[in-house]
C-alpha cells in the first residue's frame, strides 16, 4: 500500500513538473516568436519601400512623371514605410511585455504569428500545395518559384528494334508505370510567365507483364524471355527509378494583382511541357504466381538482370488545370548487352497538385 501511494504521489509530481516545464517552454517560444516577427517586418517593410521605389522610377522612365514628382512619391513611400515599421515593432513589444509580466501566452499571441501546417493552398494563387509556416505571413512581392507534389501513372511498355507495338511482348493493358515525386517551377523572365522551367526529383515504377507464360531469365550473357515450367498465374518485372526531371513548360497565365503582392495563376489554363529525364535504376525485380502440387506459389526474384543502372529520356505532357496526358520514352536500353535493344515507353496521366 506504501508502495502504490509513494508511485502515485511520484506520479503527480512529474505530471506537475512536467506541466509546469511545458507552459515554460510554450511562454519562451511565442516569445522567440515574437522577436524573429520583430526582424521580418523590417524586412518585409524594406521589401515593400523597394518595389514602390522601382515602380516609381518606371513611371519617371515613362515620364508619366517629372523628376520631382518622382522624389516627392519616393519620399513620401519612405516615410510611410518607417511609420509601418515603428507602429508595428511597438505592437509587438507591447506583447512581448504583457507575456513577461502575465507569464501566460493565452490569448496574448497574435493568430498569425502561429507556426502552422497546411496542406492545400487557401487561395487561388499559386501558393505551395503543402506549406509550413506562419498563419498569416506576408505574402512575398514577387514569388518566381512554386512547388508541387507529383504523381502519374498508365500504361507502360516496350519498343524494340525491328518490332510494332502490335506484336510486343507484353501485355498492353497489364503492363502499368506508376511516378510520384516533387516538382519545383520558376518562371524564366522577370515580367512575363510565358515560359517556365520545371524541375525536381521522382520515383518511378516501371512495370512490365509477359505474354505467352514467359519470364526473365538472366542467362549471363543476356537476359530474355523464356517460357515457364508450369501454368504462370502471374508474371511481372519491374524496375524501380530515381530520376530528376527537367521540363520547360509553356502557356498561359493570369496575373492576379494585389496591393502588397502579384502571381501568375496558371490553374485554369493549357500547360505544355518538354523536356527529359536522368537518374539511376534503383532496383529490378521479378513476381511470379503459380501452383505446384496444389499449393499456390509466390516468388519475389530480386536481382541484376543485366539492367542498365544509368536511366535517361525524353518526355512531354500537355493538360489543364491539374491534369495532363504525359508520355517518357527510355533513351538508355532497358538491358546493357542484350543483342536486340529495348526501351522502356510509357503513356498515362499526370497530376501537379498545386
Amino acid at each position: 500500500m506504501k508502495i502504490f501511494t509513494y508511485c502515485t504521489v511520484l506520479t503527480v509530481w512529474l505530471l506537475t513538473m512536467v506541466s509546469a516545464q511545458a507552459q515554460e517552454n510554450d511562454l519562451a517560444n511565442d516569445i522567440a516568436v515574437l522577436k524573429a516577427a520583430q526582424e521580418q517586418v523590417v524586412t518585409e517593410e524594406k521589401e515593400a519601400l523597394k518595389n514602390e521605389v522601382e515602380d516609381i522610377n518606371k513611371r519617371l522612365d515613362s515620364n508619366e512623371i517629372t523628376l520631382p514628382e518622382a522624389e516627392q512619391l519616393k519620399e513620401q513611400a519612405a516615410e510611410k514605410r518607417a511609420l509601418n515599421i515603428e507602429n508595428r515593432l511597438a505592437i509587438i513589444d507591447n506583447k512581448i511585455d504583457l507575456l513577461e509580466r502575465n507569464g501566460s501566452n493565452e490569448n496574448l499571441v497574435d493568430d498569425s504569428e502561429r507556426v502552422v501546417i497546411r496542406i492545400g493552398s487557401d487561395n487561388d494563387e499559386d501558393d505551395s500545395y503543402i506549406f509550413l509556416g506562419k498563419k498569416n505571413k506576408a505574402k512575398k512581392y514577387d514569388r518566381r518559384t512554386t512547388s508541387a507534389f507529383v504523381l502519374a501513372f498508365g500504361l507502360n511498355n516496350v519498343i524494340t528494334d525491328g518490332q510494332s507495338l502490335d506484336d510486343s511482348d507484353f501485355k498492353i493493358g497489364g503492363s502499368r508505370f506508376a511516378e510520384i515525386g516533387w516538382a519545383w517551377r520558376t518562371r524564366v523572365f522577370k515580367n512575363t510567365n510565358w515560359l517556365r522551367v520545371k524541375y525536381g526529383f521522382s520515383f518511378q515504377f516501371n512495370g512490365l507483364k509477359p505474354t505467352d507464360n514467359r519470364y526473365y531469365v538472366d542467362t549471363g550473357d543476356k537476359t530474355e524471355l523464356q517460357e515457364f515450367r508450369l501454368d504462370l498465374d502471374k508474371s511481372k518485372f519491374r524496375m524501380d527509378n530515381l530520376v530528376f526531371p527537367l521540363h520547360f513548360e509553356f502557356g498561359p497565365s493570369e496575373k492576379i494583382e494585389k496591393d502588397e503582392y502579384f502571381r501568375y495563376n496558371t490553374y485554369n489554363k493549357i500547360k505544355v511541357g518538354l523536356g527529359g529525364y536522368a537518374g539511376f535504376n534503383l532496383s529490378s525485380r521479378q513476381k511470379l504466381k503459380y501452383s505446384e502440387d496444389g499449393e499456390d506459389v509466390k516468388e519475389k526474384l530480386k536481382a541484376n538482370y543485366n539492367t542498365n543502372n544509368f536511366i535517361y529520356g525524353v518526355s512531354g505532357y500537355i493538360g489543364w488545370k491539374g491534369t495532363a496526358v504525359y508520355l517518357k520514352y527510355d533513351l538508355n536500353t532497358i538491358f546493357k548487352d542484350n543483342p536486340i535493344d529495348q526501351r522502356n515507353v510509357s503513356l498515362g496521366l499526370r497530376f501537379d497538385v498545386d
